[in-house]
């Protein structure tokens, strides 16, 4: 039970780190938690409120409680959403599946948002190349990008700091990165830095493409912050975020801050991840609406 609930925590920590203010906990004791999800777009068409209880044994031999609540949803749509969700679930049976089951409900918002949009511009006689034309320009800036990938060193951005009680979190990313040889690369840039090579600690993870569609190299590096490297490392697993490089530095500044050191690395590394593409998130969260009306205790166990 102890692994579990430890999973369960670093599960919970990224999510809160991928999602911000919209991943809620309802009641920590009883580890219930909560997320709006929308279809992504600034003013959201379609909402769905995902409440989550996770059993003691999660996710070893149980998989998570949840209810859908949304008052448009109709009976079959809920149902059809539901068994794809129980399906995610036995299909990643013993594994940690919450952020599955958030960006599955995302791709059915989005897919419910496309088709509306599409039936729109069918009653209104809009042209459709426009998505033609969308694909072959990205097509042709994906194929001038590889032919410059092994010639060049990819530019490294860096996130803005974060700081608490003297010690100083900065997230560092690189992408495209394809090969470990760009990682050692990289990293012998990053540390011409006086101040960087200077951090207390350089925690860094990296996720790379292999040569199979189903193969991934990736490693984390703790440097001296035991269990550092491996939370990062399960950050951008979460994410899928591949042929990418994160290091997030920390300078120390002589008070200890227990385990919030953590949810500091986290918020570094996910504000960079963010900014770089590799999160989507709204563009506005100033207007948030609460999701009460009709709302019934159904939960689904997935099987």
């Amino acid at each position: 039970m102890d692994d579990n609930l430890t999973q369960q925590a670093d599960e919970v920590e990224a999510l809160s780190a991928i999602y911000g203010d919209e991943w809620c906990v309802l009641d920590e004791a009883s580890r219930t938690y909560c997320i709006a999800v929308t279809d992504g777009q600034t003013k959201p068409t379609w909402k769905v409120c995902l409440q989550i209880l996770l059993p003691a044994d999660y996710p070893s031999d149980a998989t998570p409680l949840f209810e859908l609540n949304a008052p448009w949803l109709k009976d079959t749509e809920r149902y059809s959403l539901s068994e794809s969700l129980d399906q995610l679930c036995c299909e990643n049976a013993g594994e940690c599946v919450l952020y599955l089951l958030v960006e599955r409900i995302r791709e059915f918002l989005v897919d419910k948002s496309n088709a509306q949009q599409r039936k729109e511009e069918t009653s209104m006689g809009s042209p459709s190349s426009s998505s033609d034309i969308q694909y072959a320009i990205d097509l042709a800036m994906k194929e001038s990008a590889d032919s410059q990938l092994f010639d060049e060193l990819p530019v490294i951005q860096h996130g803005d700091p974060i700081t608490d009680r003297r010690s100083t979190f900065q997230a560092h990313l690189v992408t495209p990165i394809v090969t470990t040889e760009q990682v050692k690369r990289v990293l012998r840039k990053l540390y011409e830095n006086k101040k960087i090579a200077n951090a207390t600690h350089n925690i860094s993870a990296y996720r790379i493409c292999g040569e199979s569609s189903d193969s991934m190299i990736q490693d984390c590096d703790d440097d001296g912050e035991t269990a550092a490297g491996g939370r990062l490392l399960h950050l951008l697993q979460i994410l899928d975020a591949r042929n990418v490089l994160v290091v997030v530095s920390r300078w120390y500044g002589g008070i200890l801050l227990g385990p919030d050191r953590f949810k500091h690395i986290n918020n570094a590394a996910r504000n960079v991840l963010q900014y770089a593409g590799f999160i989507e998130t709204k563009e506005s969260k100033s207007s948030k609406e609460k999701t009460g009306t009709g709302k019934t205790k159904n939960w689904k166990k997935g099987k």
